[in-house]
């Protein structure tokens, strides 16, 4: 029997346990899922197959993850910059939200957040806002795969304007797109432990228990949040978290920047996993997290980009140059966080960190063929002596040539497939104008 696609003549990185990398290689796929891996060998035909995909001596990898995000943020992309994180939520983006955001703005934003991530390799995101369910409707339309929380906040939020409706809220989320789509995961975010009560954040996660879905929090993210925490918890903000029991494998710690020894046996002895967006900590001057002690500890890390209006874009490749090279400077050690262990974080570590690798994050048989192939025939991709390396500090999302998802093509010549990007680029457009008319500029 013929599988439905065999994609040969790339140069597969496989992304698996001993991260094989096979030159001239192929990947049979069916009914979504990869089959079959290998190199071609001479005079040994291929299985049959009923199309046939040339790669054309490009890179194959496992599609992107990325584990973190605000997807309709690109509405807010480049509003206010090079200003203090507070400053910058507090006299910018929060009043931004207040204004402009409702179920056809977000979704709108949402679509063009998507188009930027399937253009450029990324195929699953981990997402958390206000108004999710457009947010959700946009990412079903789109193609991808994707975890999808609803925000929790403890004060008047777009779409919930009563906190005291805030975990419902998420509840009900969570009950409608439980089993609307294979590739749709609902989840609960709750925005971080200064904007969320003790009792919300108990509440929030026995509602992610309850369903068994992702509980996503903002922790340790700025000095001042830990120094807040000391004084009004005595404790640091992931101990606070751990002494309220909210620590466990279904836990996604997002940035965990200020952070000491203690945090991380905690973390670690917890199970909970860690979300990694250096480009926007770099950018709001946040600091820099102790990744390396994190992967020591057996911690699950995942590369995520966050959202649009503090990183600016959602490039996972540049996401990744940027890893490579931060922590390297940082440590003022050129070994440190090498290729290998960077294009893991976006991929099969961060599948590990969302609760994902036994679906996605590798090409490997059984996994879903979630498959990017890149042009390598670039100037700045040659000559190309280790492709893991090329991939880490030479490529750009703009190489992307193809996209599957499911087995399903998503983007093909650099092409969208799923939804016309023009149509939501033009939306956007034209409601930036009314952001600025309105003085939402800074």
């Amino acid at each position: 029997m013929p599988c439905d696609i065999l994609i040969h003549n790339g140069i597969i990185l496989t992304l698996n346990d001993r991260f094989d990398i096979l030159y001239n290689g192929f990947i049979a796929i069916q009914d979504g899922r990869i089959v079959q891996t290998g190199e071609k060998l001479p005079g040994k035909p291929f299985m049959d197959s009923l199309q046939m995909v040339d790669a054309s001596g490009g890179i194959i990898i496992p599609g992107l993850i990325n584990t973190h995000a605000h997807l309709p943020m690109t509405l807010f992309r480049g509003l206010a910059d090079d200003i203090p994180l507070s400053n910058w939520l507090n006299d910018h983006i929060f009043p931004a939200e207040a204004a402009h955001l409702n179920p056809d703005s977000v979704k709108i934003g949402t679509l063009l957040a998507c188009a930027e991530m399937l253009l450029s390799g990324t195929t699953t995101c981990c997402d958390g806002y206000f108004f999710e369910d457009a947010v959700a409707e946009a990412v079903l339309e789109s193609g991808m795969r994707a975890i999808l929380a609803q925000g929790v906040i403890d004060f008047p939020a777009p779409g919930v304007p009563d906190p005291k409706d805030n975990v419902d809220a998420a509840e009900r989320f969570i009950q409608q797109w439980a089993d609307q789509s294979s590739r749709i995961m609902p989840s609960i975010f709750c925005h971080s432990p200064y904007t969320c009560s003790s009792e919300t954040l108990l509440r929030a996660k026995a509602l992610a228990r309850k369903f068994n879905v992702l509980f996503q929090i903002h922790a340790a993210e700025t000095q001042s949040e830990f120094d807040l925490s000391i004084s009004t918890h005595g404790k640091s903000p992931i101990a606070w978290l751990d002494s309220l029991g909210l620590l466990d494998s279904r836990t996604l710690l997002v940035h965990c920047i200020w952070i000491d020894p203690a945090d991380i046996d905690l973390i670690s002895r917890s199970g909970a996993r860690i979300s990694h967006a250096p480009e926007s900590a770099m950018k709001l001057a946040s600091g820099v997290a102790p990744i390396p002690a994190f992967l020591n500890a057996a911690i699950p890390v995942g590369l995520g980009t966050d959202g649009c209006a503090s990183n600016n874009d959602l490039d996972m490749f540049n996401e990744m140059g940027q890893t490579a090279r931060l922590h390297k400077i940082h440590a003022m050690n050129p070994t440190e966080m090498n290729s290998r262990t960077v294009l893991r974080m976006a991929t099969i570590e961060a599948a590990n960190a969302l609760g994902l690798s036994h679906a996605i994050g590798s090409i490997e048989p059984g996994k879903q063929a979630d498959i990017v192939i890149l042009d390598a025939f670039q100037p700045h991709l040659l000559p190309l002596y280790h492709p893991e390396s090329q991939l880490v500090h030479c490529a750009r999302g703009a190489d992307v040539r193809d996209v599957m998802i499911a087995g399903q093509w998503i983007v093909k010549n650099r092409r969208l497939l799923t939804f016309d990007p023009e149509s939501a680029m033009q939306s956007v457009k034209s409601l930036s104008l009314t952001i600025q008319q309105k003085g939402q500029m800074p």
